[in-house]
């Protein structure tokens, strides 16, 4: 729910009056699409996370298609990515005619587990999809020296973690531990560019191949046509895409990215508050440790609803009611009935990921909430054991 209908949403972009005059002056420029902005923003990127290539492209979920596409699988291929993430994960397998496998995850983090994730793969498997759940990295070391034996390729989706920080401090995206690493700009991100999302890599034959596939499969690179008979002229060497980032939302996207330091620290600090108050809680349990080196997208409590009494149904009712909005990330994607169709796979295989459904709460976090705000979401929590809801 909105919150200008009285209910804290679980997240929400931060817009200020700078974010408003960049926007401004990308639409009073030249260009509306593909121009300077784009550039500006992908090189902003690269800067950020310490990575050699950017593709910014209209979405994450176009940034997931366009990363299995470029590797240039052979169909019949499998991957294997997390249950508990957003289905673009697992749809940008399919979408590449990838048959999508999952590893069940660890409770203590909600990532992929790398034992799990040992008895997952199939001769047959090429690439490995790790998700930072909620902001905090997979265990990308691990899974990049497994992948290198197995000789998989491995795309981080990196969605929730823009900000986020892998143990030795270096920042996410900066594709030391894999061949990509995708990132979503949506309202409810770290940073936002409405709608949008980046690749990056180090590769330089992968980020040609994704700037094509992004634009239609079109190169105008005279170094990789068959012909050149003047400046006019293009190819279109294979079937692309068109999943082109807009100069406006760039613009937005640069202006949001010179704040990221605050917002991560924001961020970090409700949910410090968040743990303080909910340590003792007996029926409910915080996914997200105070570490330092995670962005937090989300703060998601894991509830005990036979403990408590209530169904979530009716607990994020009584929530909303109190004007605090939630969200449950996510139904595992193996429940959907696409997949329960057409890949057979059963919850069986999978009692971690299982477990952390039944009981999984996203509750408000975003930078621009106030102090009062962070109040109203800890006293709505806390009055499930004192009765007063």
């Amino acid at each position: 729910m909105r919150k200008e209908l009285g209910v804290l949403p679980y997240g929400r972009q931060s817009i200020d009056n700078s974010d408003v005059l960049a926007v401004t002056r990308a639409l009073r420029s030249l260009f509306l699409t593909q121009g300077p902005f784009v550039e500006e923003f992908e090189q902003a990127l690269c800067m950020y996370t310490g990575a050699k290539y950017c593709v910014a492209v209209s979405n994450g979920t176009a940034a997931l298609h366009l990363a299995v596409a470029a590797l240039g699988l052979k169909k019949g291929s499998s991957g294997v990515t997390s249950p508990i993430t957003f289905l673009a994960s697992a749809n940008a397998l399919v979408y590449n005619g990838i048959s999508p496998f999952f590893a069940d995850i660890d409770p203590a983090t909600i990532n992929m587990s790398l034992a799990a994730l040992i008895r997952a793969i199939r001769k047959n498997t090429r690439v490995i999809i790790p998700v930072h759940f909620a902001g905090r990295p997979a265990a990308m070391k691990e899974i990049s020296a497994f992948a290198a034996r197995k000789k998989c390729f491995v795309i981080e989706d990196a969605a929730h973690a823009i900000g986020s920080c892998y143990p030795d401090g270096s920042r996410v995206g900066n594709c030391a531990f894999s061949d990509m690493t995708i990132f979503s700009f949506h309202p409810v991100k770290t940073i936002t560019t409405g709608e949008g999302g980046a690749i990056m890599t180090n590769d330089k034959k992968i980020y040609d191949r994704l700037r094509s596939l992004r634009s239609h499969g079109v190169v105008r690179d005279p170094a990789l046509m068959t012909d050149n008979p003047g400046p006019w002229y293009h190819e279109m060497q294979e079937l692309g895409f068109n999943y082109r980032l807009t100069d406006i939302q760039a613009a937005l996207g640069l202006s949001q990215l010179k704040k990221i330091d605050s917002f991560v620290v924001r961020r970090r600090e409700i949910v410090a508050r968040y743990n303080m108050a909910f340590k003792s809680i007996p029926w409910l349990r915080s996914v997200a440790s105070d570490d330092k080196l995670c962005a937090y997208h989300l703060y998601v409590v894991l509830v005990d609803f036979k403990k408590l009494g209530i169904s979530r149904r009716e607990f994020m009712g009584r929530l909303a009611a109190f004007g605090v909005g939630t969200q449950v990330h996510y139904i595992p994607v193996y429940r959907q009935p696409f997949y329960t169709r057409n890949f057979k796979i059963s919850g069986k295989g999978f009692p971690q990921a299982e477990r952390y459904y039944e009981g999984c709460i996203s509750l408000p976090l975003f930078p621009a909430m106030k102090d009062k705000d962070i109040r109203k979401v800890i006293t709505a929590v806390i009055g499930f054991s004192k009765d007063v809801l």
